[in-house]
């Protein structure tokens, strides 16, 4: 089995995972802006042929440390280019950098290609050539914290050319793109029911040209010329030319098939001949009618009952534009409404004020990039039951829009690191506005009960409690408004947020009964899945504030026997795992949230005797343990008052604990020992007897700078 990494636009790839797991492809998971997928050369062939939403297919090489110019250099001179290309053959270098030392991508690109050409040169004299368009095979570098992932491109040209388009409008929608609209949009099952589809702003047709591709089977890289795979000397033939002769086929008998169900409409003459040509090309021109027609004049097509409307209108992204287009946008809303009853409408737009404009309600919301412009595709249903209306809310109160203006200024500022770091799950909000004290993290993942629908995103909110001086209605009412404004920024229904609220009680502040609602996401961090349960549990599984500490034990486990203390759901011992970890030991004396950890562990690949769970009381465990351990990891409670256990306070008892810990461990391990507790301090008897650091401030998230207190963390080495 070889890997592979299908990269594609951000907002596609869970899309893409699904078009990926559908092909064939086996151990697929997703990742920034790609999926990794393993498989047969054969799988990366089908890939190149039939991805409708991929823009390359790279199958990685080699990967290697590169700090500096040498080490990238010697890292490509250590793979053995004979085997790939032909002295008389050529090729092309991509490369990307990405928080490394080494920044210019085109002196990155040069030294790739200096060391590929140099080592032919130093073998007999000859060297391979330079071609920027259809060289021989194509190589992509990523080069990611001074590590170099060096990959072949197989499909050497951007998947997005079909090799249908000969002319475009202004703005034209990449093919890839256009597909995960349609999808999205549920056009294959609407195709499948007799639905037709109109685009009343073709522009050059893509939307219409890719619908009939897709409802005819059409491989959409059938037309393409060129892969870059093709001049490969490891290509296979004859497996390509077996998949070629099938997508022939395939998409004989489903143009045979295809209705002329196909209609786009544009005021503009001169991109109307560019689609029909476009079409022509595609080989979909007689299952299509293109006609000039403005939004004001649209009507149903005759014998259309049903279908999809679709387009992708004007954005007005330059200052003064907005306004000239809202009645475009009423235009569309007025025309759904008044000729396309029974039909779904999807529209895509950067601009909220103008998907507003449409004057109906969306029933589904999806964030996709046109470009690295991010845009909202909305979807409508029209008439019937669920007939869309127009919906004047109660205007949002000041405090709630303060809310959702500043969770809005925290998206902007963190969206770019979240998706660089490929963080899911986040803090977005904690007591910012004094007045609305609570903390707001964000979780986006699939609804384990429903692994067929998309990831969404969903809000955990966990008021504080408010001072003794503010009236409980006060706080009652500013909380609903932060929940209001929360939902607002995030273009949520309320459905999809949890909320924890406290209540006076005896003793100090309570938090009020929770739901029981049994309902798991699953969410990624670090490539690792997690269950977690945001509405029946104070906490939902999913330590947020704890995930450089993981990093660090996943940097740390490799080899080690990893023990884990008061372990919760065991995300540590996942972590340690994925590190390397021969074996994980994790102790707690919750039989349900070990049942929590055994499903995430599983849920990584990780089960059997190499990784046990054991329910206990953590310091009798100890006590009669005897068992040696490389890295123990403990983060204990602040306070547990069980019936089943001891009282247990952790400033008064770390020392025992500790000590406890020191007994288990093997010589040169280490203790990472965490806890939560704002007053805590180390006993000084603990730096007498270990070596400590304090690795509190590198283990707080680039998201909770705003509270650096929320946990400490200290390493510790016995002397």
């Amino acid at each position: 089995m070889q890997q592979f990494f299908a990269t594609c636009p951000k907002g596609l790839e869970y899309l893409l995972r699904d078009e990926l797991i559908a092909l064939g492809a086996s151990e697929v998971r997703e990742a920034l802006s790609g999926v990794h997928f393993s498989g047969e050369l054969v799988d990366a062939y089908r890939a190149c042929l039939w991805s409708r939403l991929a823009s390359r297919i790279l199958m990685p090489l080699s990967e290697f440390a590169a700090a500096d110019e040498h080490a990238l250099y010697d890292g490509v001179q250590a793979i053995d280019w004979s085997v790939h290309l032909g002295e008389e053959g050529t090729l092309a270098v991509d490369a990307v950098s990405n928080a490394s030392l080494m920044r210019h991508t085109r002196y990155l690109a040069q030294k790739v290609k200096d060391a590929v050409v140099d080592q032919f040169r130093d073998r007999n004299g000859n060297r391979p050539g330079v071609d920027l368009e259809q060289p021989s095979i194509r190589l992509n570098l990523l080069l990611r914290k001074d590590r170099a992932l060096l990959s072949l491109d197989l499909s050497g040209t951007p998947l997005h050319r079909r090799g249908y388009r000969v002319g475009q409008g202004e703005a034209p929608l990449k093919e890839n793109l256009a597909c995960a609209m349609l999808l999205r949009a549920g056009w294959p099952e609407i195709f499948k029911g007799g639905g037709a589809l109109v685009d009343p702003m073709c522009g050059s047709g893509t939307l219409v040209i890719e619908a009939a591709l897709m409802a005819a089977d059409v491989a959409p890289g059938i037309r393409r010329s060129y892969f870059g795979f093709l001049g490969w000397l490891g290509h296979d033939g004859d497996a390509w030319e077996a998949l070629r002769a099938e997508a022939e086929s395939r998409a004989e008998t489903g143009l045979r098939a295809l209705p002329a169900a196909f209609f786009g409409m544009d005021e503009d003459p001169n991109v109307l001949n560019q689609a029909k040509r476009n079409a022509q090309q595609a080989g979909v021109i007689g299952f299509t009618r293109f006609e000039r027609q403005s939004i004001e004049h649209l009507q149903r097509p005759t014998d259309a009952a049903a279908g999809l409307l679709i387009c992708n209108p004007p954005y007005g992204e330059r200052i003064g534009q907005q306004e000239a287009l809202a009645p475009t946008y009423r235009a569309i809303g007025d025309k759904a409404r008044a000729e396309f009853d029974g039909w779904r409408l999807a529209v895509i737009t950067s601009d909220e004020d103008l998907g507003r404009a449409i004057g109906l309600r969306a029933h589904k919301r999806y964030a996709l990039y046109n470009g690295a412009l991010e845009c909202r595709f909305l979807l409508f249903e029209i008439g019937g039951d669920a007939a869309p209306r127009v919906v004047e809310e109660r205007p949002m109160t000041p405090g709630a829009e303060a809310v959702a203006n500043r969770l809005r200024k925290t998206i902007k500022h963190l969206r770019k690191r979240l998706d660089r770091e490929e963080v899911h799950c986040w803090r977005a909000y904690d007591a910012d506005i004094p007045e609305y004290s609570a903390a707001i993290d964000v979780y986006n993942g699939r609804e384990e009960s429903r692994p067929d629908r998309p990831p969404a995103s969903w809000l955990h909110v966990q008021e504080y409690a408010a001072p003794k001086e503010i009236p409980e209605h006060v706080a009652s009412a500013r909380l609903a408004e932060l929940v209001r404004g929360a939902a607002a920024a995030f273009e949520l229904p309320r459905d999809h947020i949890a909320v924890k609220t406290r209540y006076k009680a005896k003793g100090g502040g309570k938090y009020g009964r929770m739901d029981q609602r049994s309902s798991f996401l699953i969410v990624e961090e670090s490539g690792l899945k997690f269950r977690v349960n945001l509405f029946d549990y104070l906490d939902t599984g999913l330590f947020l504030d704890h995930r450089p500490v993981r990093a660090r034990l996943r940097e740390a486990a490799r080899g080690t026997r990893f023990l884990n203390l008061f372990c919760y759901t065991a995300t540590a011992s996942v972590y340690a795992a994925a590190g390397g970890a021969r074996t994980t030991t994790s102790v707690d004396l919750s039989a349900n949230y070990l049942e929590w950890a055994a499903r995430n562990l599983a849920l990584n690949g990780f089960s059997g005797a190499a990784h046990q769970l054991i329910q206990a009381d953590c310091l009798q465990w100890l006590q009669h343990d005897r068992g040696e351990y490389d890295l123990i990891f403990v983060d204990p409670p602040t306070f547990s008052n069980s019936k089943r256990a001891e009282d247990f306070d952790v400033q008064k008892e770390h020392v025992r604990l500790l000590g406890l810990c020191a007994e288990r461990l093997a010589f040169g391990g280490t203790i990472v020992f965490s806890n939560n507790y704002r007053r805590f301090r180390l006993d000084p008897l603990i730096a007498e007897q270990f070596a400590v650091r304090d690795a509190s401030n590198a283990s707080i998230p680039f998201d909770f700078t705003r509270n650096s207190r929320i946990h400490q963390c200290y390493e510790l080495q016995p002397r």
